[in-house]
């Protein structure tokens, strides 16, 4: 997507780093976790390990990327005359970085008593389980980064709603409501993709930290909340297709091989 010009902004940045996020789960998460789930895991104690690694470093990456996109929709609403100096390129490329760094290292740090006993805490062989704190888990992926997403959302909806008001009462020039309107649009939009994100995640972390043993048809009550929280990547693509008409042209564009003709970066999606 970042093909054509007009896509090269910094919200774009933010989702084409949770679109990474969202396809590292389908091509390492998803199969690995069939396996475990399903079969003995005949790896070595080392490979569950690095497959846990990978996982919690994709799911913080995630939560990170929805917070950066956040707070780049919460500057553009309620400071949009410091949003150019603030949310520039550089800004998000670095920001993007420190997210996927801070989700690696916390994952090391996670899992570290792990490393140093491999294997210690499965009960037989061809077992992939590992020790973790709820505590922190709870408070680190959940309550603190949920809180921040929360809090950003509910003062944005509350400027974007004041500013739509003050449109309504006020005779304003056709350009500058045009693009209110498409800010407000897209504030909705983002805010969808949020509340999806926390409807698949939520019921995942209800179960681990209620400890909850129940199976429904033979499967453990955990396994199916976690297969809920690979269906947010799943529907991350679908929701842009849905939201914005801009997603759906540059994906023609790119199924078309349109991209390769001279000039098609320059093609105007919107």
């Amino acid at each position: 997507l970042f093909l054509c010009r007009q896509l090269h902004t910094s919200t774009n940045l933010a989702l084409l780093s949770l679109a990474v996020s969202d396809f590292l789960v389908g091509l390492v998460v998803i199969p690995a976790d069939g396996i475990k789930w399903k079969v003995c895991w005949t790896l070595s104690d080392l490979m569950c390990l690095v497959y846990f690694t990978l996982s919690i470093t994709i799911f913080v990456s995630s939560v990170g990327n929805i917070i950066l996109i956040s707070v780049d929709r919460y500057v553009a609403i309620c400071q949009p005359l410091l949003y150019q100096s603030k949310m520039t390129g550089k800004v998000v490329s670095i920001s993007i970085c420190v997210c996927w760094l801070y989700a690696f290292l916390y994952s090391i740090l996670f899992l570290l008593d792990n490393f140093m006993y491999l294997g210690k805490y499965k009960s037989c062989e061809g077992e992939c389980v590992i020790y973790f704190s709820k505590e922190v888990d709870l408070f680190m992926i959940c309550v603190i980064p949920f809180g921040i997403i929360i809090f950003l959302y509910a003062r944005v909806v509350i400027v974007a709603v004041s500013q739509a008001r003050a449109m309504r009462s006020q005779v304003t020039a056709v350009t500058s409501k045009t693009s209110k309107r498409s800010e407000i649009k897209a504030v909705r939009s983002l805010g969808i993709i949020v509340a999806v994100y926390l409807a698949c995640y939520c019921p995942y972390f209800v179960v681990v930290y209620s400890e909850t043993h129940l199976t429904i048809l033979g499967t453990p009550l955990i396994v199916i909340t976690l297969s809920i929280c690979f269906l947010n990547s799943l529907m991350n693509p679908l929701i842009y297709t849905m939201l914005f008409p801009w997603f759906r042209k540059a994906i023609k564009l790119i199924v078309t091989l349109q991209i390769l003709k001279p000039g098609s970066s320059n093609v105007n999606i919107f």
